[in-house]
């Protein structure tokens, strides 16, 4: 256990249209390895939230006329502060999720990344001329097709990274033009919070950007105020689905769950294959919305990747978040741990075997891989968010597919093979929103199309892909 740091504990206030204000209530933030309190967070009022939405309507009067370039400089800006704080970032998000540090680390790397595409993309928001005379009507006429802004935007986010995400709302939001609220996760507020004073500093214009931890009743208003245009929601299915509902005419963007399914053909790499598995089940504790959970295995390489992918769980180090040679830390609290030890253990008593792990030690799962498991159980055909997968062996490429389309959830699905014309065919038939050729289903560059089919997402984040789902096509009809 590490010598405490409750002593080090600030209190944080939010950021409402660029200006910072204290509240009544306040909410802590929970380290998860040690149950320490490391921040007070204000928490939005009713009228902090109305204020919020005024600021953003009146600031799209700017940020819509806002050169490129200009927006282009504060986008680069931030990522110029974000680097010169990502120790202190990558510390503040191990000690509100639990992350390990390694993680953590390369998560604000990544967030650097975002906000100098952003800044990239701001600059070539495009259109197109189109021909009109394909009809006698359209005689001496050209049409020219622009992308603007669609207003002010909603982003909500999840826990498990709190940096990353609130990243993925704000940039594409501003560098089309629009300002933006976000309401980061209750449990993990504190690098949204910090991510608003970044780009408060970058020169962000006054009323464009707002940053509101609340409950979500006070939370309702960026839901079905008319006067915000488009949400964005990264988070849990109902709650997603449920939102869009209540929308009305919102543009919204969900990016939800998942049980991501992996395909090891017996042509494959087996030792890489088994490497990047230990890595994707595993990575955030397994709290991913793109972790590795199902594995579907060739039956004539079945024992021998299962060897392989053993003896890489067995190196994974749990412990303290915060120190280098930690390779996972907890989840996010006791009752998620004690959630996923149940369906083990609802597992085993159905006829599965604990290859590995399997037990609970406070908030820690440990590294857990389930053979001989049914599709119906909860492990497989439900989104575990723990660090656990499960292995199945294959006969057929083709029952391979139809295992990994077995599920109500369709984000992206990894294919380890080299033979091309059953890479085709998975790319054909998989029912997810992207699938990854000889890497697992969690690899994702930021710029990349990003979301899922079925009941894991609608539209699509990645930067350009974002940019298109917050502006608007118009046509410009031409009489020549």
């Amino acid at each position: 256990m590490p010598s405490s740091i409750a002593a080090g504990a600030t209190q944080r206030d939010l950021l409402v249209g660029g200006a910072w204000r204290r509240s009544a209530t306040q909410t802590p933030v929970i380290y998860p390895f040690t149950g320490e309190t490391v921040a007070t967070v204000a928490n939005a009022r009713a009228a902090d939230v109305e204020d919020a939405i005024a600021a953003a309507s009146d600031a799209f009067t700017i940020t819509r006329r806002l050169p490129a370039y200009k927006r282009a400089e504060i986008l680069q800006r931030a990522a110029g502060l974000i680097e010169a704080q990502a120790e202190a970032l990558a510390r503040q998000i191990v000690l509100e999720s639990g992350n390990p540090i390694g993680e953590t680390r390369g998560e604000v790397a990544r967030t650097v990344t975002i906000f100098q595409i952003a800044a990239e993309e701001a600059k070539r928001i495009g259109g197109e001329i189109i021909p009109l005379d394909v009809a006698p009507a359209g005689e001496r006429r050209l049409g020219e097709v622009r992308r603007f802004p669609i207003g002010p935007v909603v982003g909500i986010t999840a826990f498990n990274a709190p940096l990353l995400l609130p990243a993925h709302k704000m940039a594409p939001a501003f560098a089309a033009g629009n300002p933006v609220i976000v309401k980061p996760a209750p449990r993990t507020p504190l690098s949204a919070l910090s991510l608003g004073a970044i780009l408060t500093e970058a020169g962000m214009p006054a009323g464009a950007l707002s940053v509101l931890p609340c409950d979500v009743a006070t939370a309702e208003p960026l839901i079905t105020d008319p006067r915000l245009k488009a949400l964005s929601f990264t988070g849990s299915v109902p709650v997603g689905w449920a939102l869009k509902a209540r929308a009305n005419r919102k543009r919204v963007t969900l990016e939800l769950g998942g049980n991501g399914a992996v395909i090891v053909h017996h042509d494959a790499d087996l030792e890489w294959a088994a490497t990047r598995c230990a890595t994707g089940g595993f990575l955030r504790a397994g709290q991913a919305c793109i972790a590795v959970q199902r594995i579907y295995t060739h039956q004539d390489v079945y024992e021998q990747f299962l060897s392989l992918l053993l003896a890489r769980v067995r190196a994974i180090k749990m412990g303290d978040p915060l120190d280098p040679t930690t390779t996972m830390g907890p989840l996010i609290d006791e009752h998620a741990a004690m959630r996923a030890e149940q369906w083990v253990a609802e597992a085993a008593v159905g006829g599965a075997t604990v290859r590995i792990g399997g037990h609970r030690q406070g908030p820690f799962l440990e590294p857990t891989v389930l053979t001989e498991v049914t599709g119906d159980m909860k492990v497989s055909c439900e989104e575990v968010f723990a660090p656990l997968v499960v292995v199945t062996p294959y006969q057929s490429f083709d029952q391979a597919i139809a295992w990994a389309n077995a599920s109500p959830y369709g984000l992206q699905a990894g294919v380890f093979c080299h033979d091309l014309r059953l890479v085709y065919q998975a790319f054909e038939e998989l029912e997810v929103g992207a699938v990854i050729i000889n890497d697992i289903n969690s690899w994702r560059v930021d710029s990349m199309p990003y979301g899922g089919v079925k009941a894991s997402g609608f539209g699509r984040e990645g930067l350009r892909s974002a940019i298109e789902e917050l502006t608007e096509p118009r046509l410009l009809a031409l009489k020549l």
